[in-house]
């Protein structure tokens, strides 16, 4: 069984398109204007249903991040250790994440970071009326270009 594949519904349907893609969505409102993370169908602030998708520019800062050095469900067991963040996009929303291409101690809140995207080696069945099996990418990010640690 596989614990790291998300269920691609109606709603979040465009969201891991583009990601296959290599872009980055989130969802804006129209009402307030305020922009968030993760996709559905109303806005988490002022409850308005007038919400559409954007791309946004891919980048943010390490809100908050934990190095897992033990994780007994597969396939996490096999990528120890690996960092769990939160990332605050640039556009606002903090989305769940990983941080990728560099040291596991080299990981700070406040490091500038950029999206890029990694396919995952299965398939994923949809619960939506399309019955046919995707393969799925998944947004990650790494320090941004010309970013140097302080070590």
């Amino acid at each position: 069984m596989r614990f790291d594949l998300p269920t691609p519904d109606d709603e979040t349907r465009p969201f891991w398109d583009a990601a296959r893609e290599g872009r980055l969505l989130i969802k804006r409102c129209a009402t307030c204007g305020r922009a968030h993370h993760y996709p559905r169908p109303f806005c988490p602030y002022c409850w308005s249903r007038d919400v559409a998708w954007e791309q946004a520019q891919g980048t943010g800062t390490v809100y908050t991040f934990s190095v897992v050095h033990r994780n007994d469900l597969p396939p996490f067991n096999e990528r120890v250790p690996y960092v769990a963040a939160i990332v605050e996009l640039d556009e606002g929303p903090r989305m769940m994440t990983n941080v990728v291409d560099c040291d596991v101690d080299d990981v700070t809140v406040g490091m500038p970071v950029e999206v890029t995207f990694r396919a995952i080696d299965d398939t994923v069945t949809s619960t939506d009326s399309d019955t046919s099996s995707d393969r799925v990418t998944i947004p990650v990010f790494r320090p941004k270009s010309g970013y140097t640690t302080a070590a």
